[in-house]
């Protein structure tokens, strides 16, 4: 009982993320039923059938993904004093995690189902027709057991990668070198245990001195403050995978650019192919964050600068993947409409549900990385602002940093959709 009070009262902006993993399940299950109903209404063809559920596979990602981002922000499932005496430990919490991503993955799942049922005809009135019978398979009887089994595998993958992310770790092993956090750092140089004596900054108790003093020491404690860790591993293994898919589109693309997705070979050619391009940009996108912190600081940083820089270095990873998704997902979106800018029958009318889920599931997964950005440097934002720091340094702080990586991923997403249509517009 107290597990489900802690997730019934969570506040408004936890829900609404809830309510988006159930939205983009809803659409995923959706997209499946519809692989399904194609199936079912051209057995003849069951190459181009397997194609398009294979094409599923990448909303189901992208929800995944998502889910996993929202269960990461959940306040309500993380560890806090006296939950564990309450039987509330880290086991319990991240079942309690689990658990709800089930639920809302299973709420937008029988969304879905009602949703494709009334499509068909099978609650209340006619079924649709036009380019949407091709999908529905009205005239047939739903196998329910291939239905169901469809609309389980994104709860169940789900609810198991949020289960095996957030399992409890022993916290007596001890931290590898140099992968403390930005915030224990922050903590560290703020109560004189790391810095020498000679140069730590002299700061005065909260009214005893002037804001430009405490804004002085501020900087000193940036100057002294250590590297927050080392760049991102993945970047080579990143830039291999995303060569090796341009070359694969590149190779896939030459035939039949209009109905591509049509053809069992070429489709699952490409497919593989956007699949390594977006896993490329995903390992390389923290090392490209990671610079862009590294450029900030360089040619004698001030402290907006170094505090920007020193921001981008220690949450590269957390920031980094989901730019790298959206950077993937913008660019297949910008190669997509380049190769296929005459009429298509690719997915018909599934083709704007699929963009729906992918771009809004990147979108939403971007601005939770962001939330629980903020909510990891709540510490180290709190001893600034007792040092003294302006209110608006820190927001000049953050606007610095999306200004270098928009910088950044903007061209390169231009580039890479560029590169990806530049074969068959030949």
């Amino acid at each position: 009982m107290l597990a489900l009070r802690l997730t019934r009262a969570a506040r408004p902006a936890v829900q609404l993320r809830r309510l988006l993993v159930a939205a983009a399940s809803a659409g995923t299950g959706f997209l499946l039923l519809g692989s399904l109903g194609y199936a079912m209404s051209h057995p003849q063809t069951p190459g181009a059938a397997a194609l398009r559920l294979a094409w599923c596979v990448v909303p189901l990602a992208a929800t995944v993904y998502l889910a996993l981002a929202v269960a990461r922000t959940d306040p309500g499932t993380r560890p806090r004093p006296g939950l564990a005496a309450a039987g509330l430990g880290p086991g319990r919490l991240m079942a309690v995690s689990a658990l709800t991503t089930l639920l809302a993955c299973t709420l937008g799942s029988l969304v879905a189902l009602l949703f494709f049922l009334h499509l068909r005809g099978d609650l209340s009135g006619l079924p649709i027709d036009g380019k949407g019978a091709q999908f529905l398979a009205a005239d047939r009887p739903l196998p329910v057991p291939a239905a169901l089994t469809l609309l389980a595998l994104l709860p169940l993958t789900a609810s198991g990668a949020v289960a095996l992310s957030l399992r409890p770790r022993d916290p007596r092993r001890p931290a590898a070198k140099g992968t403390a956090s930005f915030g224990a750092r922050w903590h560290a140089v703020l109560h004189r245990t790391e810095a020498p004596a000679s140069a730590e900054p002299q700061v005065e108790a909260p009214g005893e001195a002037p804001v430009e003093a405490a804004v002085e020491g501020w900087s000193d404690v940036l100057t002294v403050a250590p590297p927050p860790r080392e760049a991102p591993a993945g970047f080579p293994w990143g830039v291999a995978a995303l060569a090796a898919g341009l070359a694969v589109q590149a190779y896939a693309n030459r035939a039949a650019p209009a109905s591509v997705l049509a053809l069992p070979v070429e489709g699952a050619a490409v497919l593989v192919g956007w699949l390594l391009t977006a896993l490329g940009l995903v390992l390389a996108a923290p090392g490209l964050t990671y610079l862009c912190g590294r450029v900030l600081q360089s040619a004698q940083p001030g402290a907006l600068r170094l505090l920007a820089g020193r921001v981008l270095m220690s949450e590269a990873t957390r920031i980094g993947r989901p730019l790298g998704v959206v950077c993937a997902v913008t660019s297949a979106a910008l190669a997509t409409t380049a190769m296929y800018d005459q009429p298509a029958a690719a997915f018909g009318p599934l083709s704007t549900v699929a963009t729906l889920v992918v771009g809004g599931c990147a979108l939403a997964t971007l601005l939770t990385a962001a939330v629980e950005t903020r909510q990891s440097r709540a510490g180290t934002t709190a001893a600034l602002l007792r040092l003294g720091a302006p209110a608006t340094m820190l927001r000049g702080s953050a606007a610095l940093r999306a200004a270098a990586l928009i910088a950044l991923f903007v061209p390169l997403t231009l580039l890479i959709a560029y590169l990806s249509a530049l074969p068959p517009t030949r």
